[in-house]
């Protein structure tokens, strides 16, 4: 048998890690115990997680996140009322398979786009594709959208996105056309896939900023009743860090 046709082939077929991990195993004293089907085993395992870390890494690429995060890396020493237990539930991805809602509000600094995104980084990494708008992008987004004819493509597009998050959530005025993106969004999302906000807006002022009584109620009654609710309190981790500089 001709080991190094047999790496070439299964290079040409895509299968690199599994051609590493055999062309590893034709020098490496290491594996010379191992029986066919053990050493069967260990390169079929070796392309499978392979091929899971490069999914992984791509889902979390395109989703767009502004800033390296791990959910490793939440803090729950400083005081700003963060439950561990009420965020160690939501990691668990339970409110992806219901289709529910996250509102994390606070004061700016505290950290509501680190956790959305931690949760996000959670969610690509169980396989799930995100994606992550600063609030003034998705707007833009829709502009674009509205000028080019692909809207009603891009609102079905994210309609089936397991996870959205919408960062910075009505920081900026909201208008005729933002109030109809919005809705349209969140009905063709009800009840199919999970949307996490983030804002330093407290939920009980968003129905004047939102405008449009019949429209905000209906905004209100998808997007709010149904969610759970993270409320961060304290001063600006960002001045923290300066001060401790």
């Amino acid at each position: 048998m001709n080991e190094n046709n047999t790496v070439e082939k299964l290079r040409r077929m895509h299968l690199g890690a599994m051609a590493r991990l055999y062309h590893q195993s034709l020098t490496d004293q290491h594996y010379t115990n191992y029986t066919a089907d053990e050493l069967l085993t260990l390169l079929v395992d070796a392309e499978w997680e392979h091929r899971q870390k490069t999914r992984i890494e791509s889902l979390i690429r395109q989703a767009g996140f502004k800033q390296t995060v791990s959910p490793q890396d939440i803090d729950y020493m400083t005081n700003r009322h963060l439950d561990r237990n009420v965020l160690d539930r939501l990691l668990n991805l339970h409110f992806l398979e219901k289709a529910e809602n996250i509102i994390i509000t606070g004061p700016t600094g505290c950290g509501k786009s680190f956790l959305a995104q931690c949760l996000g980084v959670k969610a690509c990494q169980m396989l799930n594709r995100t994606h992550y708008y600063p609030a003034t992008r998705f707007l833009d987004k829709v502009k674009l959208a509205r000028l080019d004819g692909s809207y009603s493509k891009m609102i079905r597009t994210i309609g089936k996105l397991p996870l959205l998050i919408i960062d910075d959530f009505l920081l900026t005025p909201v208008d005729q056309t933002t109030r109809t993106a919005l809705l349209d969004v969140i009905e063709e999302r009800y009840e199919k896939g999970a949307t996490i906000i983030s804002t330093q807006i407290p939920v009980e002022q968003w129905h004047p900023l939102i405008g449009e009584s019949t429209m905000a109620d209906a905004i209100l009654d998808r997007l709010v009743y149904s969610s759970h609710r993270i409320t961060l309190t304290g001063e600006s981790l960002r001045k923290k860090k300066k001060l401790t500089a």
